[in-house]
């Protein structure tokens, strides 16, 4: 087979972009493919705009808090449309970094247009058909959408459309409270609108209880509302609103019905199953390696099974694109993977919480606690709110729990306490929770070792493995 590159990226999110750079730096031939927006779901409809819409409506809840610390202020006049606009200039202000032009400096061919595959190693994109010894799917997800006897006759909102929105929603009705879900509620209440969460289990239910009810608590006490329940169906209503029935009878009128419940693989219209691509519950089936059950074609990020985060699938384009350029195995450890939910208090995760390590170890663990009450930066800030718990096993730290201001900043330390490894060149290789202002940690670090990782001894011994891989296969 005549091959056109060493190395074929289908989809340019995070997983897609990371894999295909990381290849084309260590001087592979590498086709890197998308049929929407560079930068995928974080950059267009995830972490960038819901954190500069978070940070509008932190600016608006310190304003309505009129007098505080011997300082008062004017109570809050929100312009939506100058909201909307600060969220599209993040977009913008970082869209460069993803850019088609940017991947096409450090050595990528990219193509624009949906890819299918035609064989094993061959994906036809338009008229152009490529192939390579080694493909990498990196698709992404989407919104899931339950089935709500009602709900395509109202013109929901998800994570992807929401902020197109032209006008603040008089009464936001969020059908999830997970991450997505509680972010935007905390939000758009602090904004000026009312809201009122539709969960029928546990708000943030993979997070720490303890932790959660203080975030439960501080939204409540803002005025969103929570509510328990499935929700039955939608009612149109006049002049675009509606009206939840939920299955115990109570009814929510609204204006705006947002969506979030979670998010589905995008593995439909690339001719997966077509080739023999094993797939999953919800995404591709992979092993520690991120390979398929085609073993020469990895499925990275949102689009395979396993945790959808941003900071996870820049960690698996890593690994992919280390394994692919040296041979080096390289599987994916979840011992120190770090979350946060970028409520106010954040609430922050890493490793195992306390109810996964009693799970797993009994009655041996211990629970440290520390309340953000004792500590004097805390206080002096009036942010005392929260607390850090730390899981352990004897001297052996399996988890840390904590909620509280710039909770997601503290994880770092936990990741190298977790992982044993503790080095400029560990700590540029580790998981750090997207976005936080720790990552500048990580980026230090690993300047500290590019030169080395990406000079001309790799770059070289990389190059040859390409050639003997092309006229191998």
């Amino acid at each position: 087979m005549k091959f056109t590159h060493d190395v074929i990226v289908i989809g340019a999110g995070a997983a897609g972009l990371t894999a295909a750079g990381g290849c084309a730096l260590f001087g592979l031939k590498v086709a890197l493919i998308e049929a929407d927006k560079m930068g995928g779901e974080c950059l267009n409809n995830g972490c960038v705009p819901s954190k500069a819409l978070i940070t509008a409506a932190k600016r608006a809840a310190e304003a309505n808090v009129q007098d505080r610390f011997g300082i008062q202020m004017t109570a809050a006049k929100v312009n939506w449309a100058g909201v909307h606009a600060h969220i599209h200039n993040a977009i913008a202000e970082i869209a460069p970094h993803d850019s088609e032009e940017r991947f096409e400096e450090m050595g990528c061919d990219v193509y624009r247009g949906h890819a299918t595959f035609t064989g094993r190693r061959k994906v036809r994109v338009g008229e152009v058909e490529l192939a390579a010894p080694k493909i990498v799917i990196a698709t992404g997800s989407e919104p899931f959408v339950p089935t709500i006897e009602g709900l395509g006759a109202v013109p929901y909102l998800t994570n992807e459309n929401i902020w197109d929105l032209d006008r603040l929603p008089q009464h936001l009705v969020i059908v999830g409270g997970g991450v997505i879900g509680m972010e935007m509620a905390q939000s758009f209440r602090r904004l000026g609108s009312e809201v009122t969460v539709i969960e029928p289990g546990r708000p943030m239910g993979r997070d720490d209880p303890e932790s959660v009810a203080v975030v439960v608590e501080t939204m409540e006490a803002e005025g969103v509302m929570f509510v328990t329940g499935k929700a039955a169906k939608v009612v149109p209503g006049a002049l675009g609103s509606f009206t939840v029935t939920l299955e115990n009878g109570q009814e929510i009128a609204g204006t705006h019905l947002l969506v979030a419940v979670g998010r589905k693989a995008r593995t439909q219209g690339y001719g997966l199953e077509e080739i023999g691509v094993e797939l999953g519950r919800n995404g591709i089936a992979v092993d520690q390696r991120r390979r398929t059950n085609l073993k020469h074609i990895y499925a990275i990020g949102d689009c395979r099974e396993g945790p959808r985060l941003t900071h996870v699938s820049g960690y698996e384009g890593s690994n992919v694109a280390l394994e692919i350029t040296t041979g080096l195995p390289t599987k994916v450890d979840w011992s120190a993977l770090p979350w946060c939910t970028y409520t106010e208090p954040e609430v922050a995760q890493i490793g195992m919480t306390e109810a996964e390590a009693r799970e797993k170890h009994g009655d041996k663990i211990t629970v440290i606690r520390e309340g953000f009450d004792h500590n004097e930066r805390a206080i002096a800030e009036g942010a005392t709110k929260g607390h850090m718990k730390v899981v352990m096993d004897g001297k052996k730290v399996l988890g840390a729990s904590i909620v509280g201001k710039n909770a997601g900043e503290l994880l770092l330390p936990f990741s190298q306490l977790i992982s044993g490894k503790a080095s400029t060149f560990a700590l540029g290789s580790a998981i750090v929770a997207y976005p936080t202002r720790s990552e500048i940690t990580k980026a230090a670090a690993f300047s500290a070792w590019e030169g080395t990782v990406f000079g001309s001894v790799p770059r070289g011994y990389a190059k040859t493995r390409a050639w003997f891989r092309k006229t191998l296969s």
